[in-house]
């Protein structure tokens, strides 16, 4: 009865934690979680104010929409906003809350873990992680080269990101194998480091042949993604944000804008420019409609950002890319674009100050 012990665990080990779990793993709840127990509108399917989450969300991590029904805890909220199912729900929440032990890429560190806190133990396993890396120019960092190349972009690649020779992949807490990477840190909306992004490759520079090849790893609990992104070069007053990392250096590569990636819709949404950026454009993800997205997940999330900042009094803009989503995939980027028109496929920079003058 492995999984149910897991379970009951897992439940244990994210009480009184819930508000600061949901926040992480589904952004769009910041609103109800802002103002718990009193109404706003569904982050779902919009309105004006159908829907809460409880008053005790802390600890039970529950929520009820007027229209889509009652979500007695966490879980069940988890599975309804990001269309996960069980299994999933459960693996996200105990890498938040430490529920399962962190297993090393290698016996050869020999990590002493008694009396050590689950935020000290991911602390240091971020910190080797970093130690352990390589610059994208060393000799062994040639699969990352690859993978770049691949992906068509040719521009010289940021400091920020670096190469890890071989990290362990993990499913279901067990080791799949160990895969060079390509590693990118996240810092949080004030700069400070929080965690590290994976993406997994072949030597030969593919992505790893794994249902999950982009991760982030686990971080301190202290830490908040919400607001973060990788900053991928340094920025003046104006600013272009992506979902991903290789959609941001094609930006970079096509326009000459700085461009940092958020890694995913969610932290799209609550992205917070630093000090000093006074423009600020999205180049969203194009995404299919979905039930819980019935404009694209992409869309609706830069849509989002840019409401958010022109009520902040930056001038802000989003465009999505004019191509088809091609048969049997789930949306297009900026990357596409990129690989299919090069340089002529991107707005000048005239439609860019357009874009930037438009209010949401």
């Amino acid at each position: 009865m492995k999984h149910e012990y897991e379970t009951h665990r897992v439940k244990e080990d994210v009480r009184g934690r819930w508000d600061r779990v949901l926040l992480d793993l589904a952004p769009p709840l910041k609103a109800a979680l802002d103002r718990q127990g009193k109404h706003v509108p569904c982050p779902v399917h919009g309105g004006r104010d159908g829907f809460r989450v409880f008053r005790d969300v802390a600890d039970t991590g529950g929520g009820i929409c007027n229209t889509c029904g009652s979500f007695a805890d966490g879980f069940a909220l988890l599975m309804w906003i990001n269309d996960w199912d069980f299994g999933r729900a459960i693996r996200e929440v105990a890498e938040q809350v430490g529920s399962q032990p962190i297993r090393l890429p290698s016996a050869k560190h020999g990590e002493v873990r008694a009396g050590k806190s689950d935020d000290e133990i991911r602390r240091e396993h971020l910190n080797r992680t970093w130690r352990e890396s390589l610059s994208l120019s060393h000799p062994e960092s040639e699969p990352a080269r690859l993978y770049l190349a691949r992906r068509g972009l040719s521009l010289k690649v940021p400091d920020t990101l670096r190469f890890h020779p071989e990290l362990g992949y993990y499913a279901d807490n067990r080791l799949v194998a160990h895969y060079p990477t390509l590693i990118a840190q996240v810092t949080g909306q004030g700069g400070e480091a929080v965690t590290i992004h994976r993406t997994y490759l072949t030597p030969d520079g593919h992505k790893a042949p794994v249902d999950a090849p982009k991760k982030l790893m686990r971080h301190p609990v202290a830490r908040q993604l919400t607001g973060g992104a990788v900053r991928l070069v340094p920025v003046g007053h104006r600013l272009a944000v992506t979902e991903g990392i290789e959609t941001a250096l094609a930006v970079i590569e096509a326009t000459g804008l700085p461009a940092w990636a958020t890694g995913n819709a969610y932290l799209l949404e609550t992205f917070m420019p630093p000090p000093g950026v006074e423009q600020v454009l999205v180049f969203a993800d194009k995404d299919r409609p979905s039930k819980q997205h019935p404009s694209g997940h992409g869309q609706e999330a830069a849509r989002t950002l840019v409401t958010r900042l022109w009520e902040m009094g930056i001038r802000a803009g989003a465009i999505a890319p004019a191509l088809d989503i091609p048969d049997g995939r789930k949306g297009v980027d900026w990357l596409d674009v990129f690989d299919l028109l090069g340089k002529a496929g991107f707005p000048a920079l005239g439609s860019v100050e357009q874009a930037l003058s438009r209010a949401a």
